[in-house]
């Protein structure tokens, strides 16, 4: 137990930190970190499992951060403890054009931020993947090398968000039992008072989900402590409704809005320090105070060693693959088995839909790569994920393999960025393509994280057929093509479908999808090559000399590309064709390669069952496009593309008239 003076005065710490660096940053949101000071120094201080000067430590507590507008709290934690790289000079440069400390914690410049959380929600989510992680790798490697808590602090914003309704549903069903949340309940949003747009009881809410409930007062630090010990021993997971004044200290402002998201001002700040009885200047933390947070962060140094013991204890080949997952590292004999399944492949090429193509592939990679976990957001018979390694995940067994996520996209794709952040596990997930839409905002997230995450989008074109234009992706792969880091996979056949699996999985630090084909393809590639010719995103898969029309296509086009090429040959016109697999992968290629891809033939045509954004890069201004400039309708998939025009026929027409 820690002294109520000795408490208070490191709880200040964080207060005066956040006030200052929001006042020099004239720019930020000082409520929270004021508010939600006392929880924090609960659990940083007595609670959390974590080592500043071993920060990636395998089995630390994971600490998020959800409602990431208060980015001061978790930078003034990581100074105070001692984090090495985060110093006074990074707090003072909050918010600053290339500081570490960004308006919202950003992964990958400071250590100790296990997530990028912008999108309230968002960071709730996600750690419902890291808490699925834990349970899933203790299962698998035992409680001496995976045993740890997420903590995670949300404002009624990330509560509001449907996000949270998806994830705390799926944490709540699988009794993710070590994944504690705190609420910052403070009634105040950036509008005012939290009963201008919202009534819900929120304990209830989480109690309907199955989750085990606390109410304290978030400014008493044993209340807090019990609260937190109470959560440890609970069987399911627990949400925390601490309530709290926000901007905590400031004696004119405090408990109203007006201290959410703007500077408290010199005079405020000034009678904050007066009313805390805080003497120091700016930016300065008394010796002893930080003293007692540089010991707090020394904590768990005594645990960590332990647990390197443990794992040092451990049996070598058990060690050696637990190293290598966390490390991200692909087994010996991977890219040996994509080969040899590419030989499989050639010797009889099949006629599927890519859905198909990438079960298959997945049989092969699953079988080799046990830190692969799959799932479906209620699509599975659709997406072809699951295969003959893969045993349902359930509540009471974490044995299994696949995740059946339900009909949570949103959060399905968040929970995935959990479990890549947390290590030792690569995520996939299946869907339909026009619902990435419902995944956007953590894809995107992913992206600007630059994590390795695949997602599995099949239906990828108005090839869905019946379902009609709800159902059919028109927009959907010019969209997602705009997003930086993503790289977007539409595959044209099992060969290709095997080469941008390979791809997505040595991909470290980029996300993938895979668009893949409901509808039965042709095989484009009937021979076997030894090189990944998906890997410079587009290349000439019939070649003709001083071709006079170059076709490009994409994933399922590309068979109508290679039988216009045929029906053009036939009546004299030298053509070649271009698969484009992936635009990003094209885009990193040599201004060389790129010219020689796209060669000088008069005639520029690429045809892709979705709008023509994007394909300009290719064909030029001038260029002819043969796609959709509308949405979709409802129909046999045959009878569509004969309807709006994407067929041989269409694109031979269009070769002949540009001649």
């Amino acid at each position: 137990m820690t002294s109520p003076d000795k408490h208070n005065r490191m709880a200040n710490a964080i207060r005066f930190l956040a006030m200052d660096a929001v006042e020099k940053a004239n720019s930020g949101h000082p409520g929270l970190p004021m508010g939600a000071a006392d929880v924090a120094t609960v659990l940083f201080s007595r609670y959390l499992k974590f080592d500043p000067k071993n920060p990636l430590w395998p089995d630390r507590d994971r600490f998020v951060l959800s409602a990431g507008h208060g980015s001061m709290l978790l930078y003034s934690l990581l100074y105070l403890t001692g984090y090495e790289d985060m110093t006074i000079e990074d707090i003072k440069q909050f918010r600053q054009l290339g500081s570490k400390t960004a308006g919202h914690p950003e992964y990958g410049h400071v250590s100790g931020i296990e997530t990028t959380t912008g999108p309230l929600g968002q960071g709730l989510a996600n750690a419902v993947g890291m808490a699925l992680a834990e349970k899933k790798l203790s299962n698998e490697f035992g409680g001496d090398l995976q045993n740890h808590f997420t903590y995670v602090l949300v404002g009624d914003g990330c509560l509001m968000e449907g996000i949270s309704q998806e994830a705390i549903a799926m944490a709540g069903h699988l009794k993710l039992n070590k994944l504690v949340v705190f609420w910052d309940n403070n009634s105040i949003t950036i509008d005012g008072a939290v009963s201008l747009s919202d009534s819900t009881d929120q304990i209830a809410r989480f109690k309907s989900v199955h989750w085990n409930t606390i109410e304290v007062d978030g400014h008493d630090q044993e209340a807090i402590a019990a609260a937190i010990e109470a959560a440890q021993k609970s069987d399911r997971p627990t949400f925390i409704a601490a309530k709290t004044i926000i901007g905590f200290g400031a004696p004119n402002k405090q408990g109203t809005h007006k201290v959410h998201g703007s500077p408290l001002g010199a005079e405020e700040i000034a009678a904050a320090r007066k009313a805390l009885n805080w003497e120091s200047e700016a930016f300065v933390v008394p010796a002893d105070v930080l003293d007692a947070w540089r010991l707090a962060g020394l904590r768990s140094t005594k645990a960590r060693k332990e647990w390197e013991e443990r794992l040092a204890a451990t049996p070598s080949e058990t060690r050696a693959e637990f190293v290598r997952r966390f490390a991200g590292d692909l087994p010996g004999g991977f890219d040996s088995a994509i080969d040899a399944f590419k030989r499989k492949i050639a010797a009889n090429p099949p006629t599927v839909a890519t859905r198909k193509a990438s079960e298959d592939t997945l049989e092969v990679i699953n079988g080799l790569l046990p830190e692969m976990l799959g799932g479906s957001a209620d699509l599975t018979p659709s997406n072809n994920t699951k295969t003959s390694q893969m045993k349902s995940i359930t509540p009471t067994d974490f044995s299994g393999r696949y995740m059946h996520y339900g009909i949570r996209e949103h959060a399905t794709a968040a929970a995935l960025n959990g479990i890549s952040l947390h290590g030792g596990l690569i995520p996939y997930s299946g869907g339909f393509l026009i619902f990435s839409d419902y995944c956007r905002p953590s894809v995107r997230l992913a992206a600007l994280m630059g994590i390795r995450v695949v997602h599995v989008w099949t239906h990828d074109s108005i090839g869905v057929g019946e379902d009609g234009p709800t159902h059919q992706p028109v927009e959907h792969l010019a969209s997602l093509r705009a997003i930086p880091n993503l790289l977007l996979f539409r595959p044209a056949d099992e060969t290709e479908t095997a080469e941008c699996w390979q791809l997505a999985l040595k991909e470290k630090h980029r996300p993938s999808g895979l668009a893949l084909t409901r509808q039965n393809l042709m095989p484009v590639r009937t021979e076997y090559e030894e090189k990944n010719l998906c890997a410079q995103g587009a290349y000439e898969l019939v070649s003709s000399s001083d071709a006079k029309v170059t076709i490009f296509a994409s994933g399922s086009e590309v068979e109508i590309a290679v039988k216009s090429a045929q029906a053009l040959e036939a009546k004299g016109v030298a053509t070649r064709v271009v698969s484009v697999p992936c635009v990003e992968l094209f885009m990193g290629q040599s201004d060389d390669y790129r010219r020689a891809i796209i060669g000088r033939s008069p005639v520029k045509i690429a045809v892709e069952a979705a709008v023509r954004e994007g394909w300009d890069t290719f064909i030029g201004n001038d260029g002819t496009f043969i796609g959709m400039k509308s949405f979709g309708a409802s129909g046999p998939a045959k009878d569509l593309y004969k309807h709006f025009g994407i067929t041989v026929e269409a694109v031979v027409a269009a070769a002949e008239a540009k001649l």
